[in-house]
């Protein structure tokens, strides 16, 4: 794959060093988009793998961002390359506003900025809804939520998430046909704010967000709800960051999604997601999405349905795919993810820790991955973390 990127490790069919940069194969045109998926059993060495990705490249101007870190996997590497590790939970002094307006990048006039983050924060609301519904909102229902934002906005320089709910469940109007056609989805908006995340996302943030730090990542291991909140919760974290995000003047970032089956599961958050990777080639964003085993993805829909596809089409935009060791009964889903051949499914139980097989577009690899000892004692921190 050429010389130019960062050292992996050892291409174990030639015995030559592989280095990797999707950035740089993308310019070479050997990639259509700069996604990454790597997936593995747990021990099999991917999270090793992402860090040192995301790591190595910060020497090169690189930017990285972990917009929800369920388990504090990647919260000593931020502190260790000079970033920063934003850390939430019940009880702590952090607290983010997900409907800041958020770094303005360069370029955008008044109206521009003014409609972008509109659009960004009544997305978010709608996901939100819908997410802790279990259901699509209905019409009656967005139009509820578009004229509390505004009204929230119109009152406040700093709109916050309780203001958005109180004008839901109790509207300026004189016939109360407001508060009936938003009632449902003001309670559910609620819980972020009186109930399961209450002291989280109700109020102005208490840190700032730096993009000019080399690494960001929002550490969420201490929250241990049930899995909707948790999605729930990397939503909201990761759209406090989605301004910075897109700006196409922010130069080249990783962006990983770790667990990211917990975002894949609902259909509102996932819909989000697409959106995202679909404008990460403009803003040059590389996403890397990690899983402990790709059948994660059958429970995203029906077979056939929408989300199906729309999960799907995720990985179809990640033409760098890296397979660790598999469990055997995972090897037929895995193959048919990914588009492996027979013998490359036959190998990946054989796999030993840190060995990998590598899919960049149409070709293959097995590689060997290095580590500094420096890095090992380092990455095996978050790892242990992790159990």
């Amino acid at each position: 794959m050429g010389s130019d990127g960062v050292f992996v490790g050892q291409d174990l069919y030639s015995g030559s060093s592989f280095v990797y940069d999707p950035w740089v194969l993308y310019a070479q045109g050997v990639i259509t988009a700069p996604n990454v998926v790597i997936a593995g059993i747990v021990g099999a060495g991917k999270s090793s793998l992402a860090k040192s990705l995301y790591s190595r490249s910060i020497p090169f101007g690189r930017r990285v961002y972990v917009p929800g870190d369920p388990k504090g996997e990647h919260t000593a590497v931020a502190e260790a390359v000079g970033g920063k590790a934003i850390a939430l939970g019940h009880g702590m002094i952090n607290r983010l506003n997900p409907l800041d307006a958020g770094h303005r990048p360069n370029g955008l006039d008044d109206a521009q900025w003014t409609a972008q983050v509109t659009a960004r924060r009544r997305d978010l609301l709608g996901a939100l809804a819908e997410t802790v519904l279990d259901r699509r909102l209905t019409p009656l229902e967005h139009t509820a939520i578009d004229i509390a934002l505004q009204d929230a906005v119109h009152s406040s320089d700093v709109p916050v998430l309780p203001m958005v709910v109180d004008r839901l469940l109790d509207p300026r109007d004189r016939d109360n046909r407001l508060a009936e056609d938003g009632r449902i989805a003001g309670h559910a908006l609620r819980r972020l704010v009186a109930g399961d995340l209450a002291g989280m996302f109700d109020g102005t943030s208490t840190v700032r967000f730096d993009p000019t730090l080399p690494m960001v990542s929002l550490d969420l291991s201490r929250v241990t709800e049930n899995a909707t909140l948790i999605s729930v919760l990397m939503t909201c974290a990761s759209a406090w960051m989605e301004s910075a995000l897109l700006d196409p003047h922010g130069g080249q970032r990783w962006v990983v999604y770790d667990e990211a089956w917990r975002l894949m599961a609902h259909p509102a958050l996932l819909r989000r997601m697409d959106a995202h990777w679909r404008l990460a080639r403009h803003y040059g964003i590389a996403n890397m999405l990690i899983f402990h085993k790709l059948s994660d993805l059958d429970n995203v829909g029906d077979h056939g349905s929408a989300m199906r596809a729309l999960a799907s089409s995720l990985l179809s935009n990640a033409e760098t795919r890296i397979t660790y060791r598999q469990e055997s009964d995972q090897l037929g889903s895995t193959a048919a993810a990914l588009g492996l051949t027979g013998t490359e499914q036959t190998l990946l139980p054989t796999l030993g820790t840190g060995q990998g097989l590598w899919r960049i577009k149409h070709r293959s690899f097995v590689v060997q991955h290095q580590l500094h000892p420096a890095e090992l004692r380092l990455f095996e921190t978050g790892d242990r973390a992790r159990g």
